[in-house]
């Protein structure tokens, strides 16, 4: 137990940062000891480069988007905290934690990670999704799988089924509306964490 407070301690602020993300002490020494591994230069902080050491990001046909959505636009590295606030999103919605009055919505919410998931799709920030976009997602996801005339079918069929104010684009409260019932915590967690 006193590796794990002296681990806890050499972070700064961790208690708040324990009860932004919801993350146990045991969880953030694991993310620690990852974020620590993955800096191999003892930097401090993270490039975009350094998440290359992670083989599911660098099989999952997405995975430079995901890697994308840890950075800040104009920015090119990620400190600790950061990189735990993002990681929260996938961590499984907590059932029993009790909701306590006038707090922030759990980064791990069902609204939070759609809108995670909303902007791996709108890589132009704009707040849709155009075709063209959609159209990049499934070339990088089903790739020569289907033909280029089968993934234009796609996306436009996806776009005239979700695009409820008809403006040839999907917005995030589309997105949402399109996706009610998903499971996101099930699809979006990552179970190694508890």
């Amino acid at each position: 137990m006193g590796s794990t407070n002296s681990t806890l301690l050499k972070i700064p602020n961790v208690e708040v940062l324990m009860q932004e993300t919801g993350f146990s002490p045991a969880h953030i020494i694991r993310l620690h000891d990852r974020f620590k591994a993955l800096d191999k230069e003892g930097r401090g902080y993270l490039c975009p480069q350094d998440f290359g050491a992670i083989k599911e990001l660098a099989m999952n046909p997405i995975g430079d988007r995901i890697i994308g959505a840890f950075f800040s636009p104009g920015k090119e590295t990620v400190d600790f905290h950061t990189f735990v606030k993002i990681l929260a999103h996938f961590r499984p919605v907590d059932k029993d934690r009790p909701k306590e009055p006038n707090s922030l919505e759990p980064i791990n919410s069902r609204s939070n990670k759609l809108k995670f998931a909303f902007q791996l799709y709108d890589q132009d920030k704009d707040g849709k999704i155009s075709r063209d976009e959609l159209l990049k997602v499934l070339r990088a996801m089903l790739g020569m799988q289907v033909t280029e005339e089968q993934l234009e079918s796609i996306a436009d069929r996806t776009i005239q089924e979700a695009d409820l104010d008809r403006d040839d684009a999907i917005s995030f409260e589309e997105f949402r509306k399109s996706l009610e019932k998903v499971n996101i915590d099930h699809k979006m967690s990552i179970r190694f964490l508890r």
